[in-house]
């Protein structure tokens, strides 16, 4: 079975910084793509960043750009959002998801994480 659990949420003031963590088990992780998306309050989720089973292709919702890395490391079956210059609109429920299919960088994502909360203060 699949797991995917996020960690390293938190509260942090406006231009700081935080590193999420997600760390998966219950497949050959490193043959998936993954995606971090988030949830504010009264809004959908919505997509994030997203990176390829090797970490060589990576794309990022144009509010993030150049604010946002993801990375992952397939040693540990561990996916990270390193998330700096952090803005108030950056509060949200953050999730990390992995892919339906293996080898694919599009296409559904079949399993979520429980989710990691961050808020930024102004």
């Amino acid at each position: 079975q699949v797991q995917l659990v996020e960690s390293g949420g938190g509260l942090v003031q406006a231009w700081g910084s935080l590193r999420l963590s997600c760390a998966a088990s219950g497949r050959t992780f490193s043959s998936y793509s993954m995606g971090w998306f988030r949830q504010a309050p009264g809004k959908e989720r919505g997509f994030v960043a997203a990176i390829s089973w090797r970490g060589g292709r990576t794309n990022y919702a144009d509010s993030v750009k150049g604010r946002f890395t993801i990375t992952r490391d397939n040693a540990k079956n561990t996916v990270y959002l390193q998330m700096n210059g952090l803005k108030p609109e950056d509060t949200a429920v953050y999730y990390c998801a992995v892919r339906a299919r293996s080898y694919e960088y599009t296409g559904e994502y079949a399993y979520w994480g429980q989710g990691t909360e961050v808020t930024v203060s102004s």
